[in-house]
């Protein structure tokens, strides 16, 4: 094909435009990736990679702060934020570069620019005209939120600005309990600041579990995390040294900074997507199982379908797109069976349906639920770790749920994306191995018990 012409073009080279723009080389169709900023996207520069890494630090900080406990004579002098930064900088930096070179070695053409989407076979960059053969992929990501008239700027910033901080705050508030939001309140604390979190739904992180809410919420405290749930934002006001924000029922709060953290929203406006006749809702791409808009041969992917904000999703789904152009057929993702994490300090992590939802699709008697404390397990007695896992299933039926909290449990949860995926039964699992002593035999526990063989519980 020359040099314009493709078979595939996909905009946007986040988690769900690179997977695709990998696995349709990959099928022998020719690529072009474009991408106005960096190679990775959110996931890579603004948002999984670097957040995690700087709880890691956390994590460490906490370590060497509750080192006597273990025997173990440490202090914790201080955090050198330019230093914690350099390590997440390099961390993301060598992911890049690695990210660069797989994408050159299988011959996808990368072009650095903004691109708009001019009909449903042509995207436009720069002047240049691409056109797609087989199909256009939209895959142009997400973006940090704000409320109606809260301007970030100065000491009012989103999670891209808190990434990039180079001091620390003595005191900050968070606006927005869900994933984000208890994250960064999760290293803040570790980094001894003075945290709040004001969330106007009744509990943290809501979507998840109501029992891993409570969990979570309890954690918090211990730490010295304030929590301010069912509290709504009406307005803030901010100086050279801090903010003083103003709930609805009239009281204050101040601090050095705030974060707004309420989510993130569809990055699809304005690149043309409309006025090539793709239906939208609310600035969302709409698509099909299938992942195909309205407009045939055009597909979306990622942050701009609604669904579940994550980048293994985006990256699933672009996997599926190329393989749908490609004529594979692959079977659709089942939303529900995304393993889902939360990386604060203790972990949340899950996957399927929570006890209400389930009670909700096939009645609350028709729904049975087993609850393993990790004070059981030897491993998270050795990690000093509370918490537990939660299996929802249905009533002698397969296992449609699972939801855990702990120190660590996100490294869990692809066995409970097997289970649940798989509609395994709860003797299936019971009759594994989980080998001891780890975290994982908590899993393994709870499965006995749910299919009446407690070992280690009480049924």
């Amino acid at each position: 094909m020359s040099g314009t012409a493709f078979d595939l073009v996909i905009l946007g080279g986040g988690s769900g435009g690179y997977a695709a723009a990998l696995r349709a080389a990959q099928l022998g169709l020719s690529v072009a990736l474009i991408e106005k900023d960096k190679l990775g996207g959110t996931c890579l520069h603004r948002g999984c990679i670097p957040t995690k890494a700087l709880l890691h630090a956390a994590e460490v900080a906490d370590s060497a702060r509750e080192s006597e406990q273990f025997g173990v004579r440490a202090t914790l002098e201080g955090i050198d934020i330019e230093k914690v930064n350099a390590y997440r900088d390099g961390v993301v930096s060598r992911l890049y570069k690695g990210l660069q070179g797989l994408v050159s070695s299988r011959d996808v053409t990368f072009v650095q620019g903004t691109g708009r989407l001019t009909s449903p076979t042509t995207v436009e960059v720069d002047g240049t005209t691409y056109t797609a053969s087989k199909g256009v992929v939209l895959a142009t990501g997400s973006y940090s939120r704000s409320l109606p008239g809260l301007e970030i700027g100065g000491r009012v910033v989103t999670s891209d600005e808190a990434l990039n901080l180079d001091w620390i705050p003595e005191k900050v508030i968070v606006l927005g309990g869900g994933v984000i939001g208890v994250e960064f309140a999760s290293v803040w604390r570790s980094f001894g600041c003075e945290v709040t979190i004001v969330e106007a739904l009744p509990r943290l992180v809501p979507n998840e579990e109501e029992a891993c809410s409570k969990a979570l919420d309890r954690a918090f405290r211990k730490r010295g995390i304030t929590s301010k749930l069912g509290a709504r934002f009406a307005g803030v006001t901010q100086s050279d040294t801090g903010v003083v924000v103003t709930l609805e029922d009239g009281s204050t709060l101040e601090a050095n900074l705030l974060l707004v953290a309420v989510g993130r929203g569809p990055h699809a406006s304005g690149m043309g997507f409309e006025e090539a006749g793709v239906a939208m809702d609310r600035g969302f791409v709409l698509t099909d199982e299938r992942l195909s808009t309205n407009v045939p041969g055009v597909f979306a992917v990622g942050d701009i379908v609604p669904g579940l904000q994550l980048a293994h999703r985006g990256f699933a789904q672009g996997i599926f797109v190329a393989e749908e152009i490609a004529g594979l057929s692959p079977n659709p993702i089942v939303e529900s069976g995304i393993p889902r994490v939360t990386y604060c300090e203790p972990e949340i992590a899950s996957v399927g349906l929570t006890e209400a939802q389930a009670a909700e699709k096939y009645g609350a008697d028709q729904v049975q639920s087993y609850e393993y404390n990790l004070g059981g397990n030897g491993k998270s007695q050795i990690l000093g770790t509370a918490g537990f896992v939660k299996l929802v299933r249905e009533k002698d039926g397969p296992v449609v749920g699972v939801h855990m909290v702990g120190s660590r449990v996100g490294e869990l949860i692809g066995e409970g994306q097997l289970v649940v995926n798989w509609e395994a039964f709860p003797d299936d699992v019971a009759a594994l191995l989980h080998a001891h002593p780890t975290q994982n035999e908590a899993f393994g526990e709870a499965f006995l018990a749910l299919a009446g063989k407690p070992l280690h519980s009480h049924a």
